[in-house]
């Protein structure tokens, strides 16, 4: 799988999480409970890296062989992963916290 094709099976399968997550919101009263699920949600980002890396063969730790890479930038799958899917979890982080603040 390329990074492409990995960072949109992670946009997928983090989508659902947002929502099951969001699903979550009308079970609990506390505020500060609720904000918590930001933190759930961040787990949920990490999870997801190192399942769908492990289902596809990937060594996180592995460095990433590109041609428009120089020597000097030697870095991991992770770090090249992180990097292009950080958009994602920032807008659907950004959207479950609207959710959150927007209930109470």
């Amino acid at each position: 799988m390329n990074i492409d094709g990995f960072r949109a099976e992670l946009e997928t399968r983090l989508n659902i999480e947002k929502e099951y997550i969001v699903q979550e919101l009308s079970l609990i009263n506390d505020y500060h409970e609720k904000l918590e699920l930001l933190g759930k949600f961040n787990e949920k980002y990490k999870e997801l890296i190192k399942r769908i890396a492990n289902e596809e063969g990937i060594d996180l730790s592995a460095f990433y062989q590109a041609e428009k890479l120089s020597n000097s930038e030697n870095l991991s799958y992770g770090q090249i992963i992180l990097g292009k899917t950080m958009s994602i979890y920032d807008r659907l982080a950004d959207e479950l916290y609207e959710k959150i603040t927007s209930i109470n």
